[in-house]
């Protein structure tokens, strides 16, 4: 009888450790207000997404659930309109797997929105299922689709500066290793599935630092986002039916809820003071060191280069604003910072600086700071 007490305290110490150290997220705090403001969550139907998107409406900002399936997304936008009480919250179609709906969500948004101040790239797989495209499904939507349709709406993220990109990323992008001589290459079986979901976490990491290289000086920020481990459709999508009973209830143990999933890519949206911490790494709403291969600038840059020849951008492709389609309102607060705020923030500093040219041709670096080596104990 004491052996069987002495393993369930040491069970439930155990579980304690992982609970306080894993499972539980910390909360975000920041912006409390954002009316007059206007947010993009792609893959908001459902999880972390929708998590985010329903903080987003209860501080009142009018969001844009960026998902595939209409039916769920428009019943996601029901669902978040009642348990928000914001009435500002629409759903518009993308599929981040087709080049031509990622295009067409672009033209439809900057016709009909006058503001963009936060793109969450949330959407994503974790694997091909029965799909087999010409192309690497996996790169496609979890990196090329995002980092053009950012492309695509970048003008109008410089004209509502200051402003903010995340891409939600993963732990797993430590294993990712980018070989650019096979990156769109059509993937097959589940090994190749798992180093493609890496790759792809990884290119999310490398693209938000390379991002925020192109983008200094306008205002326009960006960070790299760990949900953490979180039990969401993600997770069980590709599991077999017969061994779901098995792992839901572990999953309801040692995963996160979405609601704690959505905790990081929200405080990477919403803390006041991060500017200067652009383009790097957050996990648990706070900054943290990446790998070597994580923070090549050499690379980051290559695959900048490779994704827009990925994403059919050419050098004459038009990415600055259409004078009709910026109806800009002067009484519309221009910062993410509460319109209460007694100190001004950093991004007020970046408000009258002259915007970023065509990304496309660009053909120079900009030198950034690069952080410490990672300490080891």
């Amino acid at each position: 009888m004491e052996a069987l007490l002495l393993g369930a305290g040491l069970l439930l110490a155990a579980y304690v450790l992982v609970y306080y150290n894993l499972v539980k997220a910390p909360r975000c705090g920041g912006i409390a207000s954002l009316r007059g403001r206007t947010a993009v969550v792609t893959g908001a139907n459902s999880g972390i997404g929708k998590m985010t998107a329903l903080e987003l409406a209860r501080r009142g900002a009018r969001v844009v659930l960026a998902c595939r399936s209409r039916e769920r997304g428009e019943a996601a936008a029901f669902d978040l309109r009642q348990e928000s009480g914001n009435n500002e919250i629409i759903f518009m179609a993308l599929d981040l797997a087709s080049l031509a709906s990622v295009r067409a969500f672009a033209t439809t948004f900057l016709s009909s929105e006058p503001r963009l101040d936060i793109l969450i790239h949330n959407a994503g797989i974790s694997s091909c299922g029965r799909t087999r495209e010409p192309f690497n499904l996996l790169l496609r939507v979890n990196h090329i689709g995002p980092f053009l349709l950012t492309h695509l709406l970048l003008p109008r993220l410089k004209t509502c500066a200051p402003s903010r990109v995340v891409v939600v990323s993963s732990a797993a992008h430590r294993r990712g290793r980018l070989d650019f001589t096979c990156l769109d290459r059509p993937v097959v079986g589940w090994r190749q599935e798992l180093r493609a979901y890496a790759d792809s976490k990884l290119a999310n990491v490398l693209f938000a630092r390379e991002l925020s290289t192109q983008l200094e000086g306008t205002g326009v920020t960006c960070y790299a986002a760990h949900p953490g481990p979180v039990n969401s459709e993600l997770f069980l999508r590709h599991v077999p039916k017969w061994l779901r009973p098995l792992l839901c209830p572990l999953a309801w143990l040692v995963l996160r809820a979405p609601r704690g999933g959505a905790q990081t890519p929200l405080y990477c949206a919403l803390q006041e003071g991060i500017e200067p911490l652009s383009g790097r790494y957050f996990a648990n709403c706070r900054v943290e060191e990446v790998l070597p291969a994580a923070r090549d600038d050499r690379v980051a840059h290559r695959l900048w280069e490779a994704s827009i020849k990925l994403a059919g951008l050419g050098p004459e492709e038009d990415v600055e604003p259409k004078e009709d389609l910026l109806p800009e309102d002067p009484g519309t607060p221009s910062s993410l910072s509460s319109t209460h705020s007694k100190k001004p923030t950093v991004f007020e500093s970046h408000a009258n600086l002259p915007k970023l040219p065509d990304l496309s041709k660009v053909t120079h670096r900009i030198p950034v700071k690069t952080e410490p080596e990672p300490q080891t104990s």
